[in-house]
C-alpha cells in the first residue's frame, strides 16, 4: 500500500523526511507532491533525508535524480541527506548514479549548503 510522504516547509527550503520503506507508487506520489509543493511555496531548496532507509534500489535512486531534475526546472536545489553507508555502497556496486544530485551526510549540512546556494544567488543579483 503506498502512502503520501509529510511535506515540511522550513523557510524557503521544503524537508521531506523518508521513515517508511519506499514503494515505487510512494515514491511516485512524492515527486508529484513535491514539485506542487516547490511550486506553491516558491521554494528555492528540497532536502530528502533517507536516514531511516536501509536500502534504496534502483528504482528510487533513479526517482531521486529525477526528483532533484523537476525541482531544479522549477528553480529549487535538492540535496539528499543521511545516506548510510551500505546504501552507498550498494549504490556504487549496482553502478547507480544519482545524477547531479548533491548529497549531505546529514540534516545540518543539507541545509548549509542551500544556505550557501541561496547567498550566492542573492550575491548574483
Amino acid at each position: 500500500m503506498s502512502e503520501r510522504l509529510p511535506i515540511l516547509r522550513i523557510g524557503e527550503n521544503l524537508l521531506v523526511s523518508i521513515q517508511v520503506d519506499l514503494d515505487d507508487q510512494t515514491v511516485l506520489n512524492l515527486q508529484d507532491d513535491l514539485a506542487e509543493q516547490v511550486v506553491k511555496h516558491g521554494a528555492r531548496g528540497v532536502i530528502i533525508d533517507i536516514t531511516a532507509a536501509e536500502i534504496v534500489d534502483s528504482f528510487v535512486g533513479r526517482m531521486l535524480a529525477t526528483i532533484a531534475s523537476i525541482s531544479r526546472l522549477l528553480d529549487a536545489e535538492t540535496v539528499v541527506v543521511g545516506m548510510r553507508p551500505a546504501v552507498a555502497i550498494t549504490l556504487v556496486e549496482l553502478g547507480l548514479s544519482l545524477g547531479d544530485v548533491r548529497t549531505a551526510l546529514n540534516l545540518e549540512r543539507g541545509l548549509a549548503i542551500l544556505s550557501e546556494r541561496s547567498s550566492a544567488r542573492v550575491a548574483e543579483r
